[in-house]
């Protein structure tokens, strides 16, 4: 088997799809209220699902986190420490939630955490100080 894409339920499409596109700079080609929504970021696959849509396509009934959650966390890289303190400064001024702003750590990394409009973490991080 191969990994193919990595699914995010969500309950407001069109929220998220503005987030991912407008916000964060994912490549999305379908409509804000789709069903389905595919995001690509440097060759790697995202998809929105809705939760309505998923449970109605399964015939089974979920249960989600809600508000900010540590559930899971999609990791993007810049190119270094001051790319992460802009990346910050952008992404929280465009409504990004900052959850833990740029800092450095012991191992090296300069990193920060925002979430998305419906709580998913979302780590930004450089291992390059120039």
């Amino acid at each position: 088997m191969k990994l193919d894409g990595f699914g995010i339920m969500v309950d407001d499409m069109g929220v998220m799809v503005r987030f991912y596109r407008d916000v964060l700079g994912f490549g999305i080609t379908e409509d804000d209220e789709t069903t389905n929504v595919f995001l690509e970021k440097d060759g790697t696959l995202f998809l929105l699902y809705r939760k309505t849509d998923l449970e109605e396509l399964t015939g089974s009934k979920f249960s989600y986190c809600k508000g900010v959650n540590g559930h899971y966390e999609i990791a993007l890289s810049v190119d270094n420490y001051a790319a992460v303190d802009k990346a910050y400064a952008d992404v929280t001024a465009a409504g990004a939630k900052g959850i833990m702003p740029p800092t450095t750590e012991p191992w090296g990394q300069r990193t920060c955490y925002i979430a998305d409009p419906e709580g998913n973490l979302i780590e930004i991080g450089s291992f390059n100080k120039e």
